[in-house]
């Protein structure tokens, strides 16, 4: 069974989200025979790749003078988590980030990425914003540092898989992020609380297993076919 996560790593809800999951996941009795992919998702991607700012300059600029005490109430909700949560952290573009994990997909260490972003950029108000920091990332989640600079210096290096990623969130109604889809047919929008994201699993898991009985047939000769499990 395939979950996928549309998300963003300076998306403070996708942060607080990809704990919740991973709580429910770990308590799902079919953990091991899940896939989870990460899909890319730009809350800004008009963003210009060299402009970085501190968070609350920028949620002051949007938002207007209330715009820091909106991410000190999320940083309740993360702390009550048990994450650590930075308000004093940068924004910037992350379309670089996004491009880097689609080639961590194909070497097998997509997830382990993805939380080093998050706790980098929330638990630390460490930069995930230049090449230099990306290229340390990949190290420490198991991938080789050159190649992921050369990733990172061809522009349109798994940028095609981007774009394709965003077309489809829009393609299955997302209008924001967190957004995951279990299995291809349920979804879920927003940080769900755990149980809500246990109750998807077993849900998509019970469809899941259906799915894969309604090929099964018996024969003239009395042998009935029993898919593997």
């Amino acid at each position: 069974m395939r979950v996928e996560i549309w998300s963003d790593v300076i998306c403070p809800w996708c942060y607080i989200a990809d704990t919740r999951f991973e709580k429910a996941l770990a308590d799902f009795p079919h953990r091991d025979q899940v896939e989870v992919v990460h899909r890319s998702f730009e809350l800004d991607p008009g963003h210009d790749g060299t402009h970085v700012e501190p968070v609350p300059s920028f949620l002051r600029r949007r938002f207007g003078p209330q715009g820091p005490a909106m991410d000190e109430q999320v940083a309740v909700r993360a702390r009550r988590e048990g994450l650590d949560y930075r308000t004093d952290r940068q924004v910037g573009s992350t379309l670089d980030a996004h491009r880097l994990l689609h080639w961590a997909k194909a070497q097998g260490r997509q997830q382990r990425l993805v939380q080093l972003l998050f706790e980098t950029n929330f638990a630390r108000a460490e930069s995930i914003f230049t090449h230099d920091a990306l290229v340390a990332l990949a190290a420490r989640a198991g991938l080789d540092a050159e190649q992921a600079r050369r990733v990172l210096d061809d522009p349109d290096a798994y940028l095609d898989a981007v774009r394709e990623d965003e077309r489809a969130a829009g393609a299955q109604g997302a209008q924001g992020v967190p957004f995951l889809v279990f299995d291809s047919r349920g979804t879920l929008s927003g940080a769900q609380p755990v149980s809500a994201l246990r109750d998807a699993l077993e849900s998509a898991w019970a469809e899941h297993e259906t799915e894969d009985t309604e090929g099964a047939v018996c024969t003239p000769d009395g042998t009935c076919a029993v898919p593997e499990a």
